[in-house]
């Protein structure tokens, strides 16, 4: 299981990707980072910003119901009022550490808020499609899956466009709810970076900063049974 493509092994599968489009993909996979630091600020592309969005909204999602909308957020002010927001829970949450720990975090930027091109704020909403969500009746959390599934192809997606994307996590729904007039009922599931950067890392910030390594495949691989 080395993850090649299957015709790298001299075998080709009906309707597999030709080896150059093959390899492209595994390499914008592979090359895809959680962006904090390189964004350069540039005005967006809006033809640009819509292939991201389509990109995202044809993600897979349960019973079809494409249960996501997309807020853009480019005002300054509503930008600068999150980002305050964001620095009183990064603070609560380094309240809770201690020693090498503690120090390690405090190098690490969790965030791109202020110097990314345009923000999207990424929401769920369960009530589309209801009552009757073919594939939802013993998943309750399978419409949240299929939100996540349209991030990761706007993340995709700005890999391939030569975009960064950051995730920005340390914010409570109950703010962003209210900062963005969101409706009860809708959650917002993330707050999204995005913008033109000047590069890519080669290793995540994570790993740079000594917060934990990536696992080997093999040691979350399991066969037949746990």
């Amino acid at each position: 299981m080395d993850g090649a493509h299957p015709s790298a092994a001299g075998t080709s599968l009906e309707g597999a990707l030709p080896d150059e489009a093959a390899a492209g993909l595994y390499d914008v996979i592979h090359r895809r980072r959680d962006v904090r630091a390189e964004f350069t600020g540039e005005p967006v592309d809006r033809a640009v910003l819509r292939r991201l969005l389509s990109a995202a909204h044809s993600a897979p999602s349960v019973g079809l119901t494409q249960p996501w909308d997309f807020v853009l957020v480019t005002d300054g002010g509503t930008r600068r009022r999150f980002w305050e927001h964001v620095q009183s829970e990064r603070r609560s949450f380094a309240d809770g550490l201690e020693g090498e720990r503690a120090r390690r975090f405090a190098g690490i930027k969790v965030e791109g808020i202020l110097e990314a091109s345009v923000s999207v704020v990424v929401t769920y909403d369960a009530s589309r499609g209801a009552p009757a969500v073919l594939g939802r009746h013993a998943i309750a959390d399978a419409g949240l899956y299929s939100v996540c599934l349209a991030i990761e192809n706007l993340w995709l997606a700005c890999t391939a466009e030569g975009w960064g994307m950051g995730w920005v996590s340390f914010y409570r729904e109950a703010f962003l709810r209210e900062l963005l007039g969101i409706p009860d009922g809708i959650r917002p599931v993330a707050w999204l970076c995005l913008g033109p950067v000047s590069h890519l890392q080669d290793v995540p910030d994570l790993e740079r900063a000594g917060w934990r390594r990536r696992l080997e495949l093999e040691a979350v691989l399991h066969e037949e049974r746990w």
